[in-house]
């Protein structure tokens, strides 16, 4: 089996792993993003420190990391990447998924209803207790990393990127805190975000 050969399957077993959920018109994933490799097979960088998380985004390059650089977390919660791994032409999403934009994000609120109740169907009832819904967007507050390496706000807020830039420094992303509001804005790429795939239409 050819090198390119490995990577498709691997692809498409990544793809296969992965649950998924309609909500609206839209299928998605019901589980953050836990992939090293582009869909390509290039390998991302693993950031294991705060100074190589910093050096990333200095450098604008691709990176992702565990939050406080424990694998367990990345069991649970996925990986946390940086924008330039969200937005880099060799995909970040497995065949046949994207990366949402600001108003795939805004569909997926607005189906749900107003922001203040939004999060009634997209936590995970495994951790914020609010939802008995078996088909819903489980989020998991799997926290962030600050463009300086810190690594903050485990178990108690959700963050993800969207593929839709702001302007040459900063990025839209979504942000679920514990008080029941999804909230939008734009933070700086070189910040560590969960990511959540779309499938394709």
């Amino acid at each position: 089996m050819s090198e390119e050969e490995k990577n498709t399957d691997s692809q498409k077993k990544l793809t296969d792993e992965y649950k998924s959920v309609i909500i609206g018109k839209q299928e998605w994933m019901v589980e953050n993003l836990n992939d090293n490799h582009f869909r390509n097979g290039n390998p991302i960088l693993e950031a294991k420190s705060e100074e190589e998380w910093i050096k990333a985004g200095k450098e604008q390059s691709p990176a992702w990391c565990y939050y406080d650089n424990e694998p367990e977390n990345g069991e649970k919660y996925g990986k946390l990447y940086n924008w330039y791994a969200v937005n880099d032409p060799r995909g970040l999403a497995p065949e046949g998924w994207h990366i949402p934009s600001d108003d795939e994000w805004s569909q997926l609120i607005d189906f749900c209803g107003e922001k203040s109740i939004a999060d009634s169907l997209m936590e995970s009832n495994s951790e914020w207790g609010n939802n008995n819904n078996e088909n819903s967007f489980k989020a998991l507050p799997g926290g962030h990393r600050d463009f300086d390496g810190i690594c903050i706000g485990i178990d108690k807020n959700s963050n993800w990127w969207s593929s839709t830039e702001n302007d040459i420094n900063t990025a839209k992303r979504r942000f679920i805190f514990s008080y029941n509001y999804v909230f939008g804005g734009a933070y700086n790429k070189t910040y560590g975000f969960s990511v959540r795939c779309i499938k394709d239409k």
